[in-house]
């Protein structure tokens, strides 16, 4: 199954003259993890687009008037909920990973690891 993204609609990943648009390297690697967990069976992009519209509308009804519109944090929020509706991951298990990540130095987004020489 490959994932068909809509081009127009709530759902719709922004664009520039046609091309997906990324602001920061962790939007890239959130939107191929759902299309990859996609084609390999996870959930149906059906699902998802459901779970992405729903997060969407969610936001649109409960956001400040000053409060910046950011597509992929909702994108990531949808992934977790079809994950987490599938048994695939647990809510716990989101939050701890995602705790991990904000803890980590401004500028590395991978585990820190032992330079050459270092001891493992």
């Amino acid at each position: 199954m490959s994932a068909q993204l809509d081009v127009d609609g709530p759902a719709a990943p922004p664009r520039s003259n046609g091309e997906l648009v990324f602001a920061e390297p962790w939007q890239s690697r959130a939107f191929g993890m759902a299309v990859g967990l996609c084609e390999a069976g996870a959930f149906t992009w059906t699902r998802f687009q459901a779970a992405l519209i729903a997060r969407i509308a969610a936001w649109e009804a409960a956001a400040a008037p000053d409060e910046p519109y950011d597509y992929y944090q909702l994108w990531l929020a949808a992934l977790e909920d079809v994950l987490v509706e599938r048994s695939a991951v647990s809510a716990g298990e989101v939050a701890e990973r995602a705790g991990a990540l904000a803890r980590r130095r401004p500028g590395h987004d991978h585990p820190d690891r032992p330079g050459p020489g270092h001891a493992h």
